[in-house]
């Protein structure tokens, strides 16, 4: 068992991004974006699943827009584009399947 932390660092610095796990078969990363922070467009090779913590993101996925909260979350299909803004501070969770 491993116990990972990652805490909430936005009232100390602004885009947080960072690579938290890395196993076999996935990659666990940390988002945290101060409001109209953004990602721009890109894809990945893999299966994504995006779980929002806090706040309230705007994903743009080939060309269709959602917003997540933490009451939802996104899956992405290997190589579909897309980028995302924050619309309100926000901490994400992105798993990267191999």
């Amino acid at each position: 068992m491993k116990v990972i932390s990652t805490p909430y660092v936005l009232e100390e610095k602004n885009k947080q991004v960072g690579k938290v796990l890395d196993i076999e078969k996935a990659q666990v990363m940390n988002i945290q974006l101060k409001s109209g922070e953004s990602i721009p467009s890109h894809f990945a090779d893999g299966d994504v699943l995006i779980i929002v913590r806090r706040g309230t993101v705007e994903f743009t996925v080939e060309e269709e827009t959602v917003e997540l909260t933490n009451e939802t979350f996104l899956h992405m299909e290997p190589k579909e584009k897309h980028s995302l803004i924050a619309k309100h501070d926000a901490d994400i969770i992105v798993v990267k399947m191999k």
